[in-house]
């Protein structure tokens, strides 16, 4: 096949080594072709407007951006732009959010070489691309009409997940907004609508049940939110 007849790949993940092994494993096919990268959000849709690829394989966690919130954005401004989430962070959690968002499918990093190939291509054939065990889980769901798992943490917004998983990983309040690039009021607002769903009396509370659900989450092999 020509390199014309390709399929045009874009890449966006904050790790260097991350991309560079991307590049390699999707060069090596005979219908696919990496045509970029980038690291962060502002820098993928600057490229991606200019470079038109079929696929956009986006991290969750980027700089000083949600990888959410760009999945959204090329929604937006990129829908003929197929998305297929890459990431570390547990699918229960996050693929229901990411397939909300835009994208049209999601693995974990810890799968092999073939399957990411395998899922790349499935989202180019137009197929959501899901794993076994969360498509069952999204079609019980549907079945039932129920809220999935019931955990309140579903209550929460895309950001203000952001922010609880934050504060379970020791930052406060002002490295919060500095990560997420927002003013200190404006996480104080996450942090009032976070508690108030949560049924949590204060600060001191919301810090305890933080920092206790992300250690829960390593307990039971989740990820965290940026690493």
């Amino acid at each position: 096949m020509s390199t014309k007849a390709k399929h045009q790949i874009f890449l966006v993940d904050d790790h260097p080594l991350v991309r560079e092994w991307l590049t390699n494993l999707v060069n090596q096919q005979p219908d696919l072709a990496v045509c970029g990268e980038a690291e962060d959000a502002a820098q993928a849709l600057r490229a991606i407007d200019k470079l038109g690829p079929d696929v956009a394989i986006v991290d969750l966690s980027l700089k000083s951006a949600s990888g959410l919130e760009l999945i959204k954005d090329l929604k937006l401004r990129h829908p003929e732009v197929r998305v297929l989430v890459l990431s570390m962070h547990d699918e229960f959690l996050y693929a229901e959010r990411a397939l909300r968002a835009g994208a049209r499918g999601y693995i974990m990093k810890r799968e092999t070489a073939k399957k990411v190939i395998d899922a790349i291509r499935q989202v180019i054939a137009g197929e959501l691309c899901l794993s076994e065990k969360f498509a069952a889980l999204m079609a019980r769901k549907f079945l039932e009409g129920g809220p999935g798992s019931g955990s309140p943490i579903e209550l929460l917004s895309d950001r203000e997940l952001e922010v609880f998983q934050l504060f379970g990983q020791g930052y406060d309040t002002r490295r919060i907004a500095t990560a997420l690039s927002v003013n200190f009021k404006t996480v104080q607002s996450y942090c009032a609508r976070i508690k108030e769903k949560l049924r949590l009396e204060n600060a001191t509370a919301l810090l305890r049940e933080a920092i206790r659900w992300e250690e829960s989450r390593h307990a039971s092999g989740g990820s965290s939110p940026r690493v």
